[in-house]
């Protein structure tokens, strides 16, 4: 099983911090955000990784670097210019493989349990399969009223109201991607919508901290967090 790791983002929002450093790299609780999401997935059984990088992306290879003291092994693609989310996937699948993965964004700081994404992903290799992702949503926050996708009583995900909030944690099988052309910058969504409105996307609510760094204060809140030492918090804007 692989997952893999979005950190190409230039964090513009963080500068002046992110001019010297990647978005990833920026400290929470005295750990890089990146170092959480690795020491969670590695925690929930994910230990082959694909991290993405462009701007200054050789910082986090030589922080991380194979991934062997973390009990797992890191795979770098590298893309020079960041090609947004979907474009990274797409520059990634050759390292990702032929089954489902995990995608998560470096710049959340979460208690999610990837461990109950496991069977998911074994479900979405299944040759019969009932859907070609899974989304974990989240309540909105405050930055975010309006919310992005619904989930109905039969798990599935919709674009019908109530609306919640995408959690930029989620689960793909590479079919889903194919004959998408590489090296164009795409974001995930709402290209991802084709596939919700197909009525192909799983999805569940997880109603524990969750945390999206996008700026200054979003960090700030975070290290006020009195969870300090473990990758919890609340609720922060949009990175």
């Amino acid at each position: 099983m692989r997952a893999m790791i979005l950190a190409a983002g230039r964090g513009e929002r963080l500068r002046p911090v992110t001019d010297t450093l990647p978005k990833a790299l920026v400290r929470v609780h005295g750990r890089p955000l990146i170092e959480w999401q690795v020491l969670r997935l590695v925690a929930g059984g994910w230990r082959e990784l694909v991290i993405n990088h462009a701007w200054l992306g050789q910082m986090i290879e030589d922080y991380l670097g194979s991934g062997e003291r973390y009990g797992a092994r890191i795979h770098y693609s590298r893309e020079g210019e960041a090609l947004e989310t979907l474009g990274g996937v797409i520059a990634a699948l050759p390292a990702l493989g032929t089954e489902a993965f995990l995608l998560v964004s470096a710049d959340i700081f979460t208690g999610f349990d990837y461990s109950l994404l496991v069977p998911i992903a074994s479900a979405l290799d299944a040759p019969l399969a009932a859907h070609d992702a899974h989304f974990v949503l989240v309540e909105n926050p405050s930055w975010h009223p309006k919310g992005d996708m619904g989930l109905d009583e039969q798990g599935k995900v919709t674009q019908s109201a109530p609306l919640l909030t995408y959690a930029n944690i989620s689960v793909y099988h590479p079919r889903l991607f194919s004959g998408l052309a590489p090296g164009v910058k795409q974001k995930l969504f709402p290209w991802g919508f084709e596939a919700v409105r197909a009525g192909r996307v799983s999805g569940q609510l997880y109603r524990g901290p969750w945390f999206n760094i996008g700026t200054a204060a979003d960090l700030a809140l975070a290290e006020r967090d009195d969870r300090a030492g473990t990758p919890w918090a609340g609720s922060g804007s949009p990175a």
